[in-house]
């Protein structure tokens, strides 16, 4: 009995382990829902149904979700969220400003870690030694580029600026 109750156990852990982001935030629903954790709760379901809806969108809704989806997804969500915290600080709302700050932070949690300010430099740096841009006009090689290689590690804000700076110097 204990044999079986250990392989079951061990089972669990190692399906946690290889869990895709569209289950761990289906996980993380149900226990939001147990511990009637509402901010929690409401946030997560504000992701599922934007992931839900694009896989609607791009006719993949019976297929598995991929976790590039869900990265791709999670990603918009913060950048729109950080623009509405500005626009809330503009106007003296940092009622609401806190809120949507609480709500990044939990969506953060289904993307990738965020590369530091250096490790981006370095990743553009590469980018350049690969692209060779000629001036300003190869600004749209480097950022397509860029896009494959960071999608979801980095604030695509600091990237433009970083290379834009690259590209003038």
């Amino acid at each position: 009995m204990q044999k079986e109750i250990a392989e079951i156990v061990e089972k669990i852990e190692i399906r946690r382990i290889v869990m895709s982001l569209y289950e761990k935030l289906n996980d993380d629903m149900k226990n939001a829902m147990r511990a009637k954790d509402k901010e929690t709760l409401s946030t997560i379901r504000l992701l599922k149904g934007a992931i839900d809806l694009a896989r609607i969108n791009n006719g993949t809704r019976n297929e598995e979700c991929s976790d590039d989806l869900v990265i791709e997804i999670a990603s918009k969500q913060v950048k729109t969220h950080k623009e509405s915290i500005e626009e809330f600080r503009k106007a003296d709302r940092n009622d609401l400003a806190d809120n949507l700050e609480r709500e990044i932070n939990i969506i953060s949690e289904y993307l990738p870690p965020q590369l530091s300010k250096e490790e981006l430099e370095l990743a553009i740096d590469e980018i350049f030694d690969i692209v060779k841009p000629d001036g300003k006009k190869d600004m749209g090689k480097i950022m397509k580029e860029a896009n494959e290689r960071l999608k979801g590690k980095a604030d695509f804000k600091l990237v433009s600026e970083i290379v834009g700076s690259k590209l003038s110097a």
